[in-house]
């Protein structure tokens, strides 16, 4: 069975034909040339990347995104300590229910899926409750687009000598983070994003010293970070389990591709440029969007719904998805809307051919 649609989502997304093709030959997990020439290698990247091979490591985690927001909450946050959530979104929520799961204490700060978190009340919050010891935002909230402040939010923490925990799922390798100059002590994404490899496994990039002090905390064997980080460490990048070696050998391309393209800001050029192509094409189709303009990332952008009687999300997506392109349901609450993601192997030419069969697919 072949699809001929160009994936217009926040991940999993369209890779490269060469991406596509790494996956065609077979690995030995025990090898050199799997586990020191590929996985090694992507872990040395990995932290080159977000600012330091020194001061920074990297563990590569089976699974989905999800898993390794798991790994880390339940790895780096101790029975002792408190977790403080910024929450504007499903992902924030999803900390939460996930911190719920695994027993630890949570401060939880909601905020209206289209405002920026309040950073005012999360210093109130931080002076009022000093045995806070963490803090854990998502960057890019694909539930509505929204790019949140890392930059001052970052500051604040390390202001209050807060160990921060970042979910970069939908923003790492597609926006510059420097986890170093920022204070970030633990970033959070996967395989399937701005990278542009394929779903399959996570990653977790931390400070070198804050690892190396959690052995024992983990609330789950498969899921245990530590360990996971030990094994590769001694064993020239050896998995505990079951390597998904596929889908590692296509990421160890894609990170080939992203140096090939510049690099990060060279791709974040690229994303900035096709989003912003999309807004304004389907603004002359009489689409609005749910953000206002500064409030928007580089990855994903939510549009109202048309108030239109005929309208049906269902029917505009399969007319699309018959023209080639496939486009992503609201997530907000209490909008009406559906997401459009620019990122992948999506260049300029693609955002115009999309907008033409938005035109052709609007039957209202």
């Amino acid at each position: 069975m072949k699809n001929n649609y160009l994936l217009l989502t926040p991940g999993p997304l369209s890779t490269s034909k060469t991406v596509k093709e790494a996956m065609l030959q077979d690995w030995c997990t025990w090898d050199d040339d799997y586990n020191v020439e590929i996985v090694e290698k992507i872990r040395t990247q990995l932290c080159s990347l977000a600012g330091s091979t020194e001061l920074l490591t990297a563990t590569l985690m089976q699974g989905s995104g999800t898993a390794s927001v798991e790994a880390a909450l339940g790895t780096f946050i101790s029975k002792k300590d408190t977790l403080l959530v910024i929450n504007n979104g499903s992902y924030g929520a999803r900390i939460k229910q996930i911190s719920d799961y695994l027993k630890i204490n949570v401060i939880r700060l909601d905020f209206a899926e289209t405002h920026y978190p309040d950073v005012a009340q999360i210093e109130q919050t931080l002076k009022e409750n000093p045995h806070i010891s963490h803090v854990a935002m998502v960057h890019c909230e694909t539930t509505t687009g929204m790019l949140n402040p890392l930059d001052t939010v970052a500051e604040l923490v390390n202001h209050y000598k807060k160990t921060f925990i970042v979910d970069a799922m939908s923003s790492f390798g597609g926006i510059p983070i420097d986890m170093i100059k920022l204070g970030i002590d633990v970033l959070i994404s996967s395989s399937n994003k701005c990278i542009q490899g394929v779903p399959g496994f996570g990653f977790v990039i931390c400070k070198r010293a804050l690892i190396s002090q959690c052995k024992g905390n983990a609330h789950s064997l498969s899921l245990d970070l530590y360990d996971q980080w030990q094994t590769m460490e001694q064993n020239s990048g050896k998995w505990r389990f079951t390597s998904p070696t596929h889908v590692v050998r296509a990421f160890a391309q894609a990170m080939i591709e992203l140096e090939q393209e510049g690099g990060i800001d060279a791709r974040y050029s690229r994303y900035k440029s096709n989003q912003s192509l999309l807004v304004s094409g389907m603004r002359e189709l009489g689409f609005e969007t749910l953000l206002p303009a500064p409030l928007h990332s580089p990855i994903i952008t939510s549009f109202y719904s048309p108030n239109e009687p005929e309208y049906d999300f269902k029917q505009f997506y399969e007319r699309l998805k018959s023209l080639g392109y496939v486009i992503y349901p609201g997530k907000v609450s209490d909008a009406d809307c559906f997401r459009i993601g620019n990122i992948g192997e999506v260049y300029q030419k693609d955002i115009e051919s999309l907008l033409q069969a938005v035109y052709e697919a609007k039957y209202w």
